[in-house]
């Protein structure tokens, strides 16, 4: 998590100085970008045994919430990777306005 989150900020930031550059107000997911990010994750995880246990990671610490596994597992190389493509896309997967 420690290595992730330092990556979400370069990030973060990177796509904001783009925003500003771009003379873009808003950014936002698409829906269907989301969809595909939570199917990726998903079968990922269905590669381990997380899924199996009743954890927050799944949400099971929350009664009646459904439970999914959010986390991307495919190691953090592989992660940096994803997101500096969907930079160099002009950030794929968002609308910008």
């Amino acid at each position: 998590m420690p290595v992730s989150i330092e990556q979400h900020v370069e990030w973060v930031s990177d796509c904001i100085e783009y925003l500003r550059d771009n003379d873009v107000k808003t950014i936002e997911s698409l829906v269907e970008a989301e969809e595909n990010w939570s199917k990726h994750c998903k079968e990922v995880a269905d590669k381990t045994l997380y899924p199996e246990t009743d954890s927050w990671y799944t949400g099971a610490n929350i009664a009646d919430k459904p439970q999914r596994f959010p986390i991307y597992l495919g190691g953090v190389g592989p992660y940096r990777e994803i997101c500096n493509e969907v930079a160099a896309n002009g950030y794929e997967g968002f609308s910008l306005k």
